[in-house]
């Protein structure tokens, strides 16, 4: 194989990884993940793109501590953003999956 024909190889695989990336990205955009914080109390629904969708409290938090639904409510975003950036490992792993790349090699995202 001469190195003409490994830049065009190497250019298709990039050109493909783009396509799947592309793709993954938008499927995340798409999908809504739930946080959850006090044993679903306080529930945080959220896009592959962390922006909050719905906020749902449990009408009983709304008789305790101000401080404490605050805390709540900042554990189930966070809770929703791990599982956000879980997802997007995951469908970016899946992106590149079946494309031949050397181990141990992976691509910045």
């Amino acid at each position: 194989m001469n190195i003409n024909q490994l830049m065009q190889q190497a250019q298709k695989m990039q050109e493909q990884v783009q396509k799947k990336m592309a793709q993954a990205q938008e499927e995340l955009a798409r999908t809504e993940v739930t946080g959850e914080s006090g044993a679903g109390l306080v529930k945080v629904t959220m896009t592959g793109k962390h922006d909050v969708k719905r906020v749902a409290i449990d009408a009983e938090l709304m008789k305790e501590d101000k401080d404490m639904l605050e805390d709540l409510l900042a554990a189930a975003v966070n809770d929703a953003v791990r599982k956000v950036e879980q997802l997007t490992t995951e469908r970016m792993a899946g992106a590149t999956q079946g494309l031949g790349l050397p181990p141990g090699m992976k691509l910045p995202f």
